[in-house]
């Protein structure tokens, strides 16, 4: 299990200068806005109805938009105001009056304790500074016998495999800090007081022009991502299913806990 806390001084500036002017992007992409994942994630909120539901680094604001329907108030809380200024744009057009905005660090969450009846969290947490300490927020603000979803890309189990994505998910994104592996999430989720009830692995295909595209990857690193492509093992090429055209899938997966 690899250190929780690090020294990631600057990361969130970094985090706003790569998000924040691509905002709107994420409000309108298609691996954000659908999967199995966000329909497994309405599934837990339909039968939990949550008085009181938190999106953790909400991003585009979907996990907010799946979890509206069945809360009677959804907190989708974000470190940049620019993304919370596109959720309340999109949540104004889909009509969700009981959507709300708050702005801040998942690892210092401005809530009191037990307040919420679900959190949930998707694509957010390998840029978190400190995962543990993110968590351990999560569990705080959750009131007995809360539930958690956490979606995010997970990191294979083979070392060889893991450095790569890590590699390429830097050069794209500088300010990616880690895809964890499941093991390393199930350790941190015990960590924080919860439980884990169940574990769903899924793979998702990743256009590469879209993917780069998205983040205004510099053409030079879309070129190492390529030419690394390229040189790593038959092994690593096969378990990301890497193509012709650089497009390739990785592992994600869903943790929902208690």
């Amino acid at each position: 299990m690899i250190p929780m806390t690090q020294d990631t001084s600057g990361l969130n500036d970094r985090i706003a200068r790569q998000f924040g002017p691509r905002a709107a992007d994420y409000v309108a992409s298609a691996v954000h806005a659908g999967g199995e994942d966000l329909h497994q994630l309405a599934a837990v909120a339909q039968a939990v109805r949550p008085n009181r539901a938190l999106d953790m680094g909400c991003g585009g604001g979907h996990v907010a938009y799946a979890l509206a329907p069945w809360a009677g108030r959804v907190v989708a809380f974000d470190l940049l105001d620019d993304m919370l200024a596109e959720v309340r744009a999109e949540a104004q057009r889909r009509s969700l009056a009981n959507l709300e905005t708050r702005q801040g660090s998942v690892e210092d969450l401005p809530f009191e304790g037990q307040g919420f009846d679900l959190a949930a969290s998707r694509y957010s947490a390998h840029h978190w500074r400190d995962l543990g300490a993110g968590l351990a927020e999560a569990r705080r603000v959750l009131r007995v016998g809360g539930t958690a979803v956490f979606m995010d890309v997970v990191a294979p189990e083979s070392v060889l495999a893991d450095t790569a994505l890590q590699t390429v998910e830097l050069l794209r994104d500088p300010s990616h800090v880690r895809d964890y592996s499941v093991r390393e999430w199930q350790a941190a989720l015990t960590g924080a007081g919860f439980r884990v009830d169940s574990v769903m692995p899924r793979r998702l295909r990743l256009d590469f022009a879209t993917w780069v595209r998205r983040m205004r990857t510099p053409d030079t690193h879309a070129a190492a991502i390529r030419s690394l492509q390229t040189l790593v093992p038959g092994a690593v090429r096969r378990h990301f299913e890497i193509e012709d055209d650089g497009s390739f899938t990785i592992d994600t997966a869903t943790f929902v806990c208690s």
